[in-house]
């Protein structure tokens, strides 16, 4: 017992890792304090995620998994041990990491941070009710009201009341005929006919039904007002609080004893949180399921380059049709009739012929038509249905996934032509408080919403009942706030997050649960983030820190490392030269360490080198004018070319909205015709100057285990070529194509290649586990039978980078890819490793590897989008010079970057901003980055002042 008692109180202060050998850790035996602010660094590749995702939180997850009941972990799965001895002092493990949000469209911020929630709450105990016909206020009516109402009506009118028992729904409704029989009545009116409940009423099964009693038929005179106001009451309560006045000849009254307009008299349901919901039928909006868009036929789309004529395809639906077609013949018979050429541009076509074209002839108006073949010939008079409506009718009556597939491409995402976006009900939208319905509330920014509901005036039952659930909101808000995400608003989709917003996102969630003693271990929270945010980021690690956790960030960040309580430096190098502890303690204790690469670089013994003297460039420029999507400003931005461009600004300010989203779908339109459009500008100049444009992004190389580097950069083509040539492949008649996992002949058949079985998990994420016929290899034993140097085509696949540059170091081809792969620091990636298992930033890296493996022309413009996510300050080192080498070949690299060391390296700046969100989308600053340091009014050029 005295022992027991000593262990818990050894590792009451730390965790203590033992003998961890996960992935290339060597071994290792770590020492972390508990309840402090921990951070591990390193080169990418040295064993950091090893350490803090795949052994620490992983036995976390497992331990918390086993102390489940044995029902619970049937429906888990067996969770491995990670190789390591043991692990103590572990708590119980939150992982936070890059990986984006959810991809349902009906996820937004405002749902996962459960704000959401609070404010359908919110509007709807305190939420004040108007008609979205009149605007007038939304009243309860009481029988005087009703009955005031009903004696306006002239002396003489004949009218019924009758009192809704079924409103719209299938049945026989044989038993609410008996009962309403029972209890006196004679008549009833069903879907819009009187009949006598003495007759035999038999109603279809399977139709909606409407049935209303009729309690009394009256004749307006001011005698009649008691027996009035008797009958009201009693309809009242037949029809649960509605009543239908029929002034018979003259259209229906509809009265509620609950909520309605008496002057336009609409009824309104009460209130109820489900109704502000835009996933529940009692809100969403009825034309587009709350979603608040639908898809559509795009004119820009099908017509994408109005320089083309008929005969050359400008239409592309019909010029993706074969040739001799119907449709052929039906355009050119509508050529003779409406007198245009087919040679003619599209542009300088009759509008009234464009419209024929894409929309069909008018109602009712015919053409006529010839038609010759080799085996039918004639003529006839018909109607054009027009391109759009043709390929709109058959998009909702085909069954074909193909044909679905293949008009989607004609399609953009547009508003709700009912909703016009807002997801929700009329009835809902006419919900107030302070001014804002519910959906001009979660358009605000974060930053702005916190302050609404700071200045809320509320009367002071308002305040009583929305006491709590105010403090819910403001609290929630404060934390999106204190990590950097004020220019985000409640109703961004959430599949529009970059990975360092969804993880900040769940680190304010995280801090909203109040969690204590529990580890966290976060992936680069920092990504995406201006160093004028990162103190509140900082503060926020803190926070919840001194809640009583254990905070564990994977980060290169320096501020963050100086803010840090212990920094765990892993190297010394990537892959099997990583691995090790380096260094560890106080940021002060790493500065000093000789043996340490980022201690070097926090001392300022080492730095990355930049140029004082920044690239002229070639002395043209390209030029964007009025660029106005999301936040921008009707900005007109001009591109240097020829040099080193970063575009800056802090987090939201429109930077990815400017190049991602305007800029790139422009340039991939003009020089690849792709058919991805832009956001809203009015022109362009200086795309002759240009003949090439890449985006280089952080999105999968594959998403399944079959993709992997190899086969990306098409390295892999050439090894089998190679493996095809050697003596006993030619002697047993291999091909190429014998030495693939994805085709017949050379593959394990069980797993058809992958080297994994997928298990589906069903309401859990698939699971993939070893094949046990191959054990992995991916061959079936005669492919691997053939070597090549002592190895087999799964040996190589297997290899680092690193090792596959020796071992092909006499095949030119080949190791010239490997060369690239290395150069932008990924010696220590295996060639066969699984898409699924790259990070962004090392996905990114294997698609700039890619392209420099290709001969260009010198008159590219390269995009990317952070690239130094994931990487230490060695690494940047590397992949500037990668990118510096684009440059001096006469290329244009646009760079989207928050990374100080990168920005100082560039030849120009543009930074956005002054704010983010509606503060943003100006260009504020824009020079080299000397004269962007002078700029005052530029947070970038603050912080740039600092360093240069």
């Amino acid at each position: 017992m005295k022992e027991n008692s000593e262990i818990k109180f050894k590792f009451k202060d730390r965790i203590y890792v033992k003998g961890a050998r996960e992935h290339n850790l060597k071994n290792i035996d770590v020492e972390i304090p508990r309840n402090k602010l921990v951070v591990i660094t390193g080169l990418s590749g040295s064993g950091k995620s090893s350490l803090a995702f795949d052994t620490i939180y992983a036995e976390g997850q497992r331990r918390y998994v086993e102390s489940l009941s044995a029902y619970a972990r049937q429906f888990l799965g067996l969770m491995e041990k990670p190789d390591v001895d043991y692990i103590e002092g572990l708590s119980p493990a939150i992982s936070i990491e890059q990986k984006s949000t959810s991809r349902n469209p009906r996820s937004t911020v405002g749902t996962i941070t459960e704000i959401y929630d609070y404010l359908r709450l919110l509007y709807a105990r305190i939420g004040e009710q108007e008609c979205y016909s009149c605007g007038g206020a939304v009243q309860r009516q009481t029988v005087q009201q009703i009955v005031d109402r009903i004696l306006t009506f002239k002396d003489g009118t004949k009218y019924q009341l009758l009192a809704p028992v079924v409103r719209s729904r299938k049945g026989e409704f044989k038993d609410v005929l008996k009962s309403i029989a029972k209890e006196g009545f004679v008549r009833v009116r069903i879907d819009g006919e009187t009949m006598d409940l003495s007759d035999k009423i038999k109603l279809k099964k399977t139709k909606k039904h409407n049935i209303e009693v009729l309690v009394d038929r009256l004749v307006s005179k001011a005698s009649i007002k008691d027996r009035l106001t008797g009958s009201v009451e009693l309809a009242l309560k037949v029809g649960n609080g509605l009543i239908i006045v029929d002034e018979i000849g003259n259209g229906e009254h509809l009265f509620n004893e609950h909520f309605s307009c008496p002057k336009c008299e609409i009824s309104f349901e009460e209130l109820q949180p489900r109704g502000f919901s835009f996933n529940s039928p009692f809100g969403a909006c009825t034309t587009c399921d709350g979603l608040g868009t639908h898809m559509s036929i795009d004119e820009e789309l099908v017509v994408p380059d109005s320089k083309l004529s008929l005969i050359h395809g400008c239409i592309k639906p019909i010029g993706e049709q074969p040739r001799g077609s119907w449709y052929g013949a039906i355009l050119k018979s509508l050529s003779k009739n409406y007198g245009f050429n087919f040679t003619t541009p599209w542009r300088k076509l009759d509008p009234k012929i464009q419209k024929i074209l894409l929309y069909g002839t008018k109602p009712g108006e015919k053409f006529t038509m010839e038609y010759q073949s080799d085996t039918f010939s004639g003529t006839s008079n018909r109607i054009f249905e027009g391109v759009i409506p043709n390929l709109h009718r058959r998009y909702t009556q085909t069954k074909s996934g193909q044909m679905r597939d293949w008009i989607e491409k004609f399609m953009t995402i547009q508003s709700c032509p009912d909703c016009k976006g807002a997801r929700l009900k009329k009835s809902s939208l006419a919900v107030f408080i302070g001014g804002k319905n519910i959906v001009e509330v979660t358009n605000e920014t974060v930053g702005n919403l916190h302050n609404f509901f700071n200045v809320l005036e509320l009367s002071p039952r308002q305040v009583e009942i929305s006491s709590q659930i105010n403090k819910e909101i403001k609290a929630r808000l404060g934390f999106l706030v204190n990590v950097g995400l004020d220019y985000l608003t409640l109703s961004r989709s959430s599949g529009t997050l970059s990975g360092g917003e969804a993880q900040r996102i769940r680190l304010a969630t995280q801090i909203g649960s109040q969690l204590v003693g529990v580890l966290y271990i976060l992936d680069e929270p920092s990504i995406g983030l201006h160093q004028r945010d990162n103190n509140r980021l900082i503060s926020t690690l803190q926070h919840l820190r001194d809640l009583g956790n254990t905070v564990i960030v994977v980060e290169h960040d320096e501020a963050t490392m100086e803010a840090a309580d212990w920094i765990l430096d892993m190297g010394p190098k990537a892959g099997i030269h990583g691995g090790e502890v380096i260094a560890q303690g106080t940021f002060d204790q790493i500065s000093k360490n000789s043996k340490s690469t980022t201690g070097h670089y926090l001392s300022g013994k080492k730095s990355i080198y930049y140029s004082d003297t920044r690239r002229k460039g070639d002395g043209k420029a390209l030029q964007l004018f009025g660029a106005r999507g999301n936040n921008l400003k009707k900005i007109n931005l001009s591109l240097p070319l020829g040099k080193f461009i970063c575009v800056t600004g802090v987090s939201g300010s429109g930077k990815s909205t400017l190049i991602n989203q305007t800029l790139y779908p422009i340039l991939s339109r003009e020089y690849h015709s792709s058919m991805k459009k832009a956001l809203a500008y009015e022109k362009t100049e200086g795309l002759l100057y240009l003949d090439k444009v890449i985006d280089i992004n952080q999105s999968p190389i594959g998403r399944t285990p079959r993709s992997n580097p190899a086969t990306y950069t098409g390295l892999f083509t050439h090894i089998r070529d190679l493996f095809s040539q050697l003596p006993e492949a030619k002697i047993r008649g291999y091909k190429p194509g014998r030495f693939s996992f994805n085709v017949k002949g050379g593959r394990c058949e069980v797993c058809q290649g992958v080297g994994l079985i997928k298990i589906e998990m069903h309401f859990l994420a698939d699971m993939y586990v070893q094949c046990e016929d191959c054990k992995g290899h991916r061959y079936n034993r005669e492919t691997l039978e053939i070597t090549y140097r002592g190895k087999n085509v799964y040996d190589v696949l297997d290899m680092t980078i690193e090792e596959a540059l020796k071992f092909f170091e006499h095949h030119k081809m080949i190791h010239r890819k490997l060369i690239t792969l290395s150069n932008v620091g990924l010696g220590y990636i295996r060639l066969g490793q699984q898409a699924t298992t790259l990070s962004g930033g090392e996905s990114q890296r294997v698609k700039l590897a890619s392209e420099l493996s290709r001969s260009g022309t010198g008159r590219t413009l390269y995009i990317l989008d952070e690239p130094t996510t994931g990487l230490h300050f060695e690494d940047v080192k590397m992949l500037l010079d990668v990118l510096q080498g684009l440059v001096d070949k006469g290329n244009t690299v646009v760079v989207i970057e928050h990374n100080l060391d990168v920005i100082k390296s560039s030849d120009w700046i543009i930074d956005l901003g002054p704010e983010g969100g509606e503060g943003g989308g100006l260009i504020i600053a824009e020079g080299t980055p000397e004269e962007v340091a002078t700029v005052k009014k530029s947070f970038t050029g603050q912080f740039l002042k600092e360093i240069l």
